[in-house]
């Protein structure tokens, strides 16, 4: 991980892993055609390895596609969420800055939701050194919609308090021999207004607060949204970003949007 603190909050996740199972969202059938597109190949027969897997939601989304997948996951309480969920998955105990694998091991690397977490000064090396030639490391978020008017003012009602991450990161990537593409998928989905609080109260700024102060701040954003939801459900929009990533060849970088 880029810090001690950071390492830290990302292995905060292993106290709300059941609740992360649960109330995180999936991913849209159109964020994985469009890995497949970037990647020049079909998901099924590929060899992937699923980096901070979590608890398993995109490990299952890309076995479903009919990819051989090995989950590699840092937190003891996620790990065993992803094996209580897809036992039939090998799983790794491990972190992407330092990947505990053969080099030309995959056809692809994923990270989902996890990318912010690594050191990208160790974990590009790492990843271009366990892929195989035109290999594709893929890296996607889902983030809130905030163009929806509902989702601005719940996301101004949280600023102070929250941490966001980009759609696209593929500044990051300027230092390294590789090419980059973009795309970005956007999607909802319908659940209830505790279904959203859940969800929120799963992100690593609210898992690190102080207990008392989460509960008022959740409470609050609760009220607000049953009086915008009074039947209780709401559709749940996200812009997923999606950045592909292979080592350079001899033509020029491209990226698309």
């Amino acid at each position: 991980m880029a810090s001690h603190a950071n390492q830290d909050r990302a292995l905060s996740f292993d106290s709300v892993a059941t609740q992360y199972a649960a109330a995180r969202p999936g991913y849209p059938p159109a964020l994985f055609d469009a890995v497949e597109e970037l990647a020049g190949r079909a998901l099924a027969g590929a060899d992937v390895l699923d980096c901070g897997a979590g608890t398993g939601i995109a490990t299952r989304l890309l076995r479903e596609r009919g990819a051989r997948v090995i989950a590699l996951e840092p937190g003891a309480g996620m790990a065993a969420e992803l094996r209580r969920a897809e036992p039939e998955v090998p799983l790794v105990r491990g972190e992407g800055n330092r990947l505990p694998f053969a080099a030309g091991s995959f056809d692809l690397i994923t990270y989902a939701q996890a990318w912010h977490w690594t050191d990208p000064a160790r974990s590009v090396p790492e990843a271009l050194r366990v892929l195989r030639p035109h290999g594709v490391l893929a890296l996607w978020w889902n983030q809130a919609d905030v163009r929806v008017p509902w989702v601005a003012a719940e996301d101004a009602r949280l600023a102070p308090f929250t941490r966001s991450f980009p759609t696209t990161v593929a500044e990051l990537f300027a230092p390294f021999p590789v090419q980059v593409s973009t795309h970005e998928i956007t999607w909802s989905r319908r659940i209830t207004v505790e279904e959203h609080i859940r969800n929120l109260g799963t992100h690593s700024h609210f898992v690190v607060m102080d207990p008392v102060e989460r509960a008022a701040l959740l409470d609050a954003n609760r009220t607000a949204l049953a009086r915008l939801f009074p039947d209780g459900e709401l559709d749940e929009p996200y812009r997923c970003g999606l950045t592909a990533v292979r080592a350079a060849t001899s033509q020029a970088s491209t990226t698309r949007r």
